[in-house]
């Protein structure tokens, strides 16, 4: 056989991949990056224009256009009642006791205040006054549109815009009726309903939640009213996220009443859930966030290669808040407060250009509202500031992504000072109180372990699998970290030993002859742990970062509300055979701790000793979203949900379903998406460079110079072209294929977790290896260095 020159393998390079590729089929479809010879031109002089321009960029000092500027009324009449001082012009923008107060007649404001406290339904004779003292307090602040603000299962809010006027005997007035306040009638047909409403049926309901202040948003020069809402469907069927929080924390405070009865605690009007939900997120440039297509549709770099320096230097978390993003939050937070939103913290989080806000916490529909107005608000100011919220759960490779860390509890409402304001989940000062800690704590042990895969479902998303199990997040497996001290308390019960002493920390008595003192905040914090005790609550961190918080507080609630009903019943038999209330108590928290022992875990929950672990003790470990989904429509989640009157069996699968389908859509997107990038923007720059390379390999040949150098960078961008086709014509088969699937959701959800998600690895891989070797001039995508680090 007759062995190849240099000459004949360099042109037998040129004719096999480049000619054949570049002119055969590609030529037309790249022609829009050919250079003229006068003057080049390509979409990598736009990236270095943008970079320019970003290096030159500094924080916007001119006013906001809400008319803020440090907290003060910047004169044009828009920043009216808004002082210096955070607490003056604290929730301006919102109507809540404050300004029910003062407008409302007392005994209106009473009833009115009453109903939103105890969680009961508006007393329907004040609707009218309470409509028009809404209306005229809006109208002074400058509205002229009110809309119900609802939650869809899109994840986002909805609302439809009405306007104050009306016309009185052909004369235009300014109306809005008890009716327009309490009920709206917004189009149902186009949400998500997971088969609970056909396409034709269009007639759904929006009402009024009035333990959600109704407030004004600012934006694009006008005000608008919003009241915050559930939505129902034409039969009564909940088709957003609110209504079954509100009804798992109903269920939640009638089961708990029962048992603090049963404690001895008598007089309880309510107990609620409350949360403190930290929002995580990432601020880059919006020219740079524009010119990245996969960002722009699917929230995600498909493609992008690891820059050399991530977050491994460490000095990013807790660091200096660079200028332009200070501006950008303090903007965020002057909103935020106008709203009635209680921001404490800020701070950089762990990757560059990642950062953390995080509010007081609140009864938790309203958290939960809150957190809604936070994740729009920071899309929203930050476009004023040319810079992009990203709040996916992973829009970066190699660095870690955003959760959304939702710190949950429970207090007690009550006409009696001792236990108004309670919380349930923190130690008190008497016996009675770690008594009644105790208990709950265990119902809340117990709910976590034999509702592991409900609470994993809760946290499922696209998104949320790119993060879950990875080195900066919980891992995909549900457990419970509950710290030394307390671990030692709970396996202590269960052997039934007495310490004499424990170290360190504030002594809590539990009258009880068996049981040790034990020390008040004498724990350390896990950020392995999926659900970590921290004191008083639970932090429940394996919630995404662009999730509603709704979902998975509601399962939480209500798993937690059975397992308080479960010991209830329990606690009432053994009282029968034991006469001192907490001696009882203490057998049957015994038992459940005992129970629920293997979903209590202390150790590093990124290891893969763990796995094996979780493995033994009988635990879940689901990793990707459809098998999480699953649990959803599970024997025992019919069994809760129907049991405790949450959802019907319709309602639920449909939330199954709605999931699911969100699931196909979003890889569809991103597999589309990234097939379109490779198309039109990384294989067009390859082959013209290795054009280029192997031009410059033919003139060193004719000029007598050695071309070693040129045809070995040849040789490596043609190889990598080849593995970038294969794994794009791969790509492109398993998109057909899962596109042709559409009627068999479950099918396709499980081709897209296992092969297209595997071909999209591949592409990207071959792509960020290409990255690494073109000439930067020629790359058309921002490069991480580029996005991450110039904020």
């Amino acid at each position: 056989m007759q062995t190849l020159g240099f000459g004949d393998f360099i042109a037998g390079i040129l004719r096999n991949v480049c000619l054949e590729l570049l002119y055969a089929h590609n030529l037309r479809r790249y022609r829009p990056f050919r250079r003229s010879r006068s003057m080049p031109q390509s979409t990598t002089h736009a990236r270095h224009g943008v970079l320019r321009d970003v290096a030159a960029r500094s924080h916007r000092s001119e006013p906001a256009p809400n008319g803020v500027t440090n907290g003060h009324a910047n004169g044009n009449g828009h920043g009216a009642g808004v002082t210096g001082q955070t607490s003056q012009y604290f929730g301006v923008n919102t109507f809540g006791v404050r300004q029910m107060r003062d407008r409302l007649p007392r005994d209106v404001y009473a009833k009115l205040v009453a109903s939103i406290r105890m969680g009961k339904k508006l007393d329907i004779d004040i609707a009218p006054t309470v409509a028009q003292v809404i209306k005229e307090w809006a109208i002074s602040r400058g509205v002229t549109h009110f809309t119900h603000w609802f939650q869809p299962q899109t994840g986002l809010t909805a609302e439809k815009h009405d306007a104050f006027l009306t016309f009185d005997e052909g004369q235009p007035v300014e109306s809005f009726s008890a009716s327009q306040l309490i009920q709206s009638e917004p189009d149902a047909s186009s949400f998500p309903s997971g088969g609970l409403r056909a396409t034709w049926e269009a007639r759904g309901y929006t009402a009024w939640n009035p333990a959600s202040p109704v407030f004004i948003v600012e934006a694009g020069g006008t005000r608008t009213l919003c009241i915050p809402s559930v939505f129902i469907g034409y039969n009564g069927e909940a088709l957003d996220e609110m209504t079954p929080l509100l009804r798992s924390t109903d269920v939640l405070s009638e089961k708990s009443i029962a048992l603090l009865e049963l404690l001895g605690d008598k007089g309880v009007n309510r107990v609620i859930t409350t949360l403190g939900i930290e929002q995580e997120y990432f601020l880059i440039d919006r020219a740079m966030f524009a010119m990245r297509p996969d960002l722009v549709m699917a929230g995600r770099t498909l493609v992008g290669a690891a820059p050399p320096r991530g977050q491994q230097l460490e000095d990013h978390y807790f660091g200096g808040i660079p200028e332009r993003v200070q501006a950008l939050i303090s903007e965020v937070e002057q909103e935020l407060y106008k709203l009635g939103v209680p921001i404490t913290t800020r701070h950089n989080e762990v990757a560059p250009s990642q950062f953390e806000m995080a509010p007081y916490f609140e009864d938790s529909d309203i958290a939960v509202d809150h957190n809604q107005l936070v994740m729009a608000t920071l899309r929203r100011v930050a476009l004023r500031h040319g810079m992009q919220a990203v709040l996916h759960e992973k829009p970066f490779a190699g660095i870690n992504g955003s959760g959304k860390h939702c710190n949950w509890s429970m207090s007690i409402r009550a006409e009696n000072a001792e236990l108004d304001g309670f919380n349930l989940l923190k130690p008190g000062n008497s016996p009675h109180q770690n008594i009644r800690f105790l208990v709950f704590l265990a119902a809340v042990l117990k709910a976590v372990y034999k509702h592991q895969g409900l609470l994993r479902a809760g946290v499922a998303s696209s998104g949320n699998e790119h993060r879950l199990g990875a080195n900066e997040a919980p891992p995909a497996i549900i457990s419970v970290f509950m710290g030394e001290m307390l671990t030692k308390l709970i396996e202590d019960i269960v052997a039934g030993k007495t310490i004499s002493d424990l170290p360190g920390g504030q002594r809590l008595k539990l009258g009880v002859d068996k049981l040790p003192e034990i020390s008040q905040d004498n724990t350390d914090r896990n950020r392995t742990s999926p659900l970590a005790f921290t004191g008083a609550k639970f932090e429940f961190r394996a919630v995404g970062s662009a999730a509603s918080p709704a979902f998975p507080v509601m399962l939480l609630n209500a798993a937690v509300a059975e397992s308080i009903a479960e010991i209830t019943e329990k606690l009432r038999e053994e009282l029968k055979k034991t006469k001192k209330v907490e001696d009882a108590v203490l057998k049957v928290v015994r038992e459940e701790f005992k129970e629920s022992a293997p979903i209590r875990f202390e150790g590093n929950g990124y290891s893969q000793e763990w796995v094996h672990e979780a493995e033994k003790r009988g635990l879940l470990n689901l990793r990707r979203t459809p098998e999480a989904l699953a649990q959803l429509v599970t024997k025992q989640t019919r069994t809760l949900f129907t049991k405790l009157g949450l959802l019907t069996k319709q309602e639920l699968e449909s939330r199954y379903h709605v999931r699911l389908e969100r699931y196909v859509k979003d890889i569809l997107i991103e597999a589309h998406t990234q097939a379109q990038v490779i198309d039109t923007m990384v294989l067009p720059a390859a082959l013209y460079y290795a054009s280029d390379l192997t031009k410059g390999v033919a003139r060193a040949k004719a000029a007598g110079v050695k071309s070693g150098p040129q045809a070995a960078a040849a040789n490596k961008v043609v190889d990598l072209l080849e593995q970038l086709q294969h794994a794009r014509e791969t790509l492109g088969t398993l998109i057909e294929k899962a596109d042709a699937m559409h009627d068999e959701p479950e099918k396709q959800a499980k081709l897209l977790t296992k092969e297209v998600s595997e071909a999209m690895d591949a592409t990207r891989h071959a792509s960020d290896a290409l990255e690494l070797v073109i000439a930067d001039e020629r790359w058309p995508l921002p490069k991480y260095r580029e996005m991450l680090f110039p904020v």
